[in-house]
């Protein structure tokens, strides 16, 4: 028992090392490929994934505003969960009411990147401490950065560029405010919903989300 007992202190010990190194890793390294990109791979009949990295100054400034107004309006301001959609979320789900997700641009940054999609605690678990382990390591503009480039943004779309170009063929820089809310429309559910051409559900979104966008303030990455 004593022996079992160590080995998985040394396992959860090599785990936390080589979590933290991945991490680390990327705080400069782009990211090449996630999990759920070769999920997507083998349920779209082996289609090429669309996906193409792009630093944050090479992805307009209007597409950051706008997953931030949609998805997380605290980004800024936590540290890597929001508590008061979490609170929501909960009382949501209390009530039967439909959920609206509770998990931040940095958890869901930390779900895309290191984990496999999944609904169970265990996982839960480690989106948990991938969270805090990019909050701790990663500036806030690197986690923007990743995620712009890591989430699913049209059926086998993955990140900006590949999104800017899929949708209004043009490269993620040139994106106006109205194309950039577009895209940040369909992040629920991005392999139904169109950018373009928009449903009027859509519209109704992206016209919301300017709405977030221009009431936000001054806006910055930097810390």
């Amino acid at each position: 028992m004593k022996r079992f007992f160590k080995f998985i202190g040394k396992c959860i010990l090599l785990f936390i090392g080589l979590s933290v190194l991945w991490v680390v890793v990327h705080k400069w390294v782009p990211v090449p490929y996630t999990p759920l990109m070769a999920i997507r791979y083998f349920e779209n009949d082996m289609q090429p994934t669309k996906h193409e990295w792009k630093s944050i100054e090479e992805i307009s400034p209007y597409l950051a505003l706008a997953v931030i107004g949609s998805e997380d309006q605290d980004f800024m301001k936590h540290n890597g969960f929001d508590r008061k959609a979490i609170e929501k979320a909960f009382k949501d789900n209390q009530s039967g009411r439909k959920i609206k997700g509770g998990s931040s641009i940095s958890q869901q940054t930390a779900k895309n990147v290191f984990l496999f999609p999944a609904r169970n605690w265990f996982r839960k678990g480690l989106e948990t401490w991938f969270t805090l382990l990019i909050e701790t390591i990663w500036s806030k503009e690197r986690i923007m950065e990743v995620y712009l480039n890591s989430i699913e943004m049209g059926s086998g779309v993955f990140g900006a560029e590949a999104a800017a170009q899929y949708w209004f063929k043009k490269p993620a820089l040139k994106l106006g405010q109205y194309e950039a809310a577009a895209i940040a429309a369909v992040l629920p559910n991005p392999r139904t919903y169109r950018a373009s051409p928009a449903s009027r559900f859509i519209e109704k979104r992206k016209s919301w989300i300017v709405r977030q966008m221009r009431n936000y303030g001054p806006f910055s990455l930097k810390e």
